[in-house]
């Protein structure tokens, strides 16, 4: 067995909080550099629409790590994509985390939000096989979604398929964000059977990550049976950052 599956293994076995796995899939396209011949609808280099989300991606970390509950319990992953997916982060527990610097993917142009998507679900039902090994409990597992354009190929059509099976079975919560205008909103809600996406106002990540930061603090100290409800588009949290359509 791998060095690293060890370590994981005694994490799990050493920690044994209910376990709240959040992925994280964020756009990284060229269009995030702000730049407006990239495809981003607003010109904005200072900062950049990126910097804005690293931003929000580590307030979110320190402020769950600020919980003692949340902090043992929470456990991210996060893919980056434009026109190809990547693992940046795989799970573990949130403190023994840092959250990685994303950058705008020049030369990896595109917009695969399906390929993205089942990288998420792939390296999250590896995360559940570990928990059910391990004996560990958990919560239903959370999905971020954030993308600030539109697919550029045709992957979304059948993981949206999975992922609203898995939401209509209580298997899966998803928070499908639009960031920006040019966001589309229509493709988000194929993975979105009871939740409305929302749209970013501006680039308000900070906002969005202090919502979720919050529900995750809510979540964590209820339990998978009777867990704390959350909705972005009517818990007070939202005001301010999330457009409904």
């Amino acid at each position: 067995m791998k060095k690293d599956l060890i370590l994981y293994d005694k994490e799990l076995s050493t920690n044994t909080a209910t376990r709240l796995p959040i992925g994280l899939v964020l756009d990284c396209s060229p269009s995030m550099s702000g730049d407006p011949n990239l495809g981003c609808p607003v010109a904005q280099f200072d900062p950049r629409p990126i910097d804005e989300l690293n931003e929000g991606i580590k307030y979110f970390f320190e402020s769950v790590k600020e919980d003692f509950t949340a902090s043992r319990s929470a456990e991210i992953a996060i893919i980056a994509f434009s026109g190809i997916a990547e693992l940046v982060l795989d799970f573990n527990t949130i403190h023994k985390q840092q959250p990685p610097k994303l950058d705008v993917e020049m030369n990896k142009g595109g917009t695969s939000i399906g390929t993205a998507v089942k990288l998420a679900l792939k390296t999250l039902d590896e995360r559940l096989a570990k928990y059910k090994v391990a004996g560990v409990a958990r919560f239903a597992p959370w999905l971020v979604l954030m993308t600030d354009g539109y697919p550029t190929d045709d992957t979304h059509f059948e993981v949206a398929k999975e992922v609203s099976r898995r939401i209509l079975n209580e298997e899966l919560t998803i928070f499908p964000i639009g960031i920006g205008t040019g966001a589309d909103l229509n493709v988000l809600r194929l993975f979105s059977p009871k939740r409305m996406p929302v749209r970013l106002k501006g680039f308000r990540f900070r906002d969005f990550f202090e919502f979720l930061s919050l529900s995750a603090q809510a979540v964590s100290h209820s339990t998978p049976e009777n867990p704390a409800p959350l909705d972005p588009q009517t818990r007070p949290e939202a005001e301010g950052w999330a457009e409904t359509y």
